[in-house]
């Protein structure tokens, strides 16, 4: 019975308490709003999967940038070394071709434009370029036809050289004397002993009348000096200065290259022994030389040869009264070209050439020659030529004790200075000079083994020296045979200068100079045509080639 009762208030209770007027629902409006938060949620879900998709994409085309990005960076970095090895690649060979450019510089420089050192034990064979040269086809007489010429016509010579240099170098010996004794010490210059060069002192002259070429070197008066300065000194030379040097007079006692007191202060108790209190050093201070320019420190060779004419007729005036014969100068427009007039009409010509020594060497600075070898003239009256007549006369003895008694090196010199003159003679002069022909030689000597001129190859010989001169005719280039020469001989004491100057071509006017290089080519072929008819007319008649003394020589 409580039991029932007590149900029956438990669901009066549940009842009352879930009356909805006692307890109202907060979600009571949810059924009647489900529809349309449905549809939101469906609308809101439908955004958040269009933003996913939109950043999907993006990440998509993000992704795909950075992976195109980097494929970029990898293809530069790909080309980019492809680059670099490609310019490394040729690098190396811009390289390779270089070191191989200045490997066939050398070569041909060694091998082509003069013989090698390494052909002095070879074969004939070994020389390319020489014995093979056509001469354009014309030949030469044979070595029978060239015997009998030398023997009628050369062989003779020696012995008239020897008496003209006896004569002539009495005289020279007397005029020098007198000329010392006019010249005052303190004024004037100190002439030196005459040196004998070039063909007549190489016995290879053959040309008639015999010519004496003597240097006289001289110095200036204390306490003045000579200070050579060479060309190849300077950094930069112009061309047409390459072989020539300025002489540059200063005071002896004014040189701070050999006083240390004008380079540093000296204390008041400290005396100089070479420079006086009084005798200040004065750096940098000139000779005020009368043979000197204008203001230059430098000599001028004009001025020089003004004074050793002067000198000379002053010297000659003194002794005149005991020979009985004139003296005159032989050419106006060469000073020193002297001329000895005979009674008889006969005339005996020589050459003087004022000189200045280089240091103690065998290297003299010329004001003039009465050939140019380049056949050019000096830049300004400062440029003094150098003449290297002593050490081509030296090298000349030094290689005939090693050459076969009676080496036909000479003698091949004498006939292609023969037949120079000759052709000269015929055509008029040309640039090709005597000086060229011993340059060929000297070059052949030094390429040569010494039994390659023994007597019999005289006209192998010849012929091989008219080719070597062919071959740097039709090159443009003959290098002279001691400036920038490291084969020439150690024992021969060139200076360290010109031993390490570059080469100097004694052929480089003709690069500009065409006709006159065309003219000297033709008058080169033509004197290898004449030479059968020369060689046989002068076997057979030797002619006088004496004269009178011209009649623009000037007596002093």
């Amino acid at each position: 019975m409580a039991l029932g009762l007590f149900r029956v208030c438990l669901v009066v209770v549940t009842a009352i308490i879930n009356h909805p007027l006692l307890f109202p629902r907060e979600n009571a409006t949810v059924p009647e709003n489900e529809e349309e938060i449905i549809r939101q949620m469906q609308a809101h879900q439908e955004k958040l999967q269009l933003e996913q998709l939109r950043l999907e994409e993006e990440v998509a085309r993000l992704a795909a940038e950075k992976e195109a990005e980097k494929e970029a960076l990898e293809r530069v970095a790909e080309e980019g070394q492809r680059q670099n090895e490609s310019r490394a690649a040729w690098d190396l060979w811009s390289t390779l071709c270089m070191i191989l450019f200045l490997v066939i510089e050398v070569w041909r420089q060694d091998h082509q434009d003069a013989p090698s050192p390494e052909c002095l034990g070879a074969d004939e064979d070994e020389l390319p370029g020489l014995e093979g040269a056509p001469l354009r086809g014309l030949t030469l007489p044979n070595k029978a036809t060239l015997d009998h010429f030398y023997e009628r016509c050369i062989r003779g010579a020696p012995a008239d050289a020897s008496r003209t240099r006896e004569f002539v170098e009495g005289f020279v010996d007397d005029l020098l004397e007198a000329l010392r004794s006019l010249c005052s010490r303190d004024t004037d210059m100190e002439v030196e002993d005459f040196i004998g060069v070039d063909s007549m002192y190489e016995n290879w002259q053959v040309n008639k009348p015999l010519l004496c070429d003597l240097f006289v070197p001289f110095m200036p008066p204390e306490p003045y000096r000579f200070h050579p300065e060479l060309w190849c000194s300077s950094r930069s030379v112009p061309l047409d200065r390459q072989g020539y040097g300025q002489i540059k007079v200063v005071r002896a006692d004014e040189d701070t290259l050999g006083c240390i007191c004008g380079k540093t202060k000296l204390g008041e108790d400290m005396l100089c022994l070479l420079h006086g209190r009084n005798n200040v050093v004065r750096p940098g201070s000139e000779a005020e030389d009368p043979l000197c320019v204008g203001d230059s420190p430098y000599l001028d060779t004009m001025r020089v040869l003004k004074w050793f004419q002067t000198a000379l007729t002053r010297a000659w005036h003194r002794i005149n009264h005991k020979y009985e014969f004139d003296l005159a100068f032989g050419q106006l427009d060469t000073p020193g070209s002297l001329k000895i007039r005979f009674r008889s009409g006969k005339f005996m010509p020589f050459n003087l050439i004022p000189v200045i020594q280089y240091d103690d060497s065998d290297l003299y600075l010329v004001s003039h020659l009465t050939r140019e070898p380049c056949g050019g003239t000096p830049p300004s009256s400062t440029d003094w030529l150098l003449s290297f007549a002593v050490y081509e006369r030296h090298f000349l003895r030094m290689t005939s004790k090693a050459l076969p008694e009676g080496a036909c090196h000479l003698s091949c010199l004498q006939i292609a200075s023969f037949l120079l003159s000759k052709q000269s003679r015929l055509t008029g002069p040309s640039r090709l000079s005597n000086y060229h022909l011993k340059t060929a030689l000297l070059h052949l000597l030094l390429a040569r083994r010494p039994a390659a001129w023994k007597a019999e190859q005289l006209d192998a010989r010849l012929h091989e020296l008219l080719c070597f001169l062919e071959k740097s005719l039709l090159e443009k280039k003959l290098h002279h045979f001691f400036i920038g020469n490291c084969k020439v001989p150690e024992a021969m004491g060139l200076p360290e200068a010109v031993r390490r100057a570059e080469p100097l071509n004694l052929f480089r006017p003709f690069v500009l100079q065409r006709s006159v290089y065309r003219k000297t080519v033709d008058s080169f072929y033509e004197m290898l045509k004449n030479a059968p008819a020369l060689i046989s007319e002068y076997s057979l008649h030797i002619p006088s080639d004496h004269g009178s003394l011209p009649s623009k020589a000037v007596i002093l």
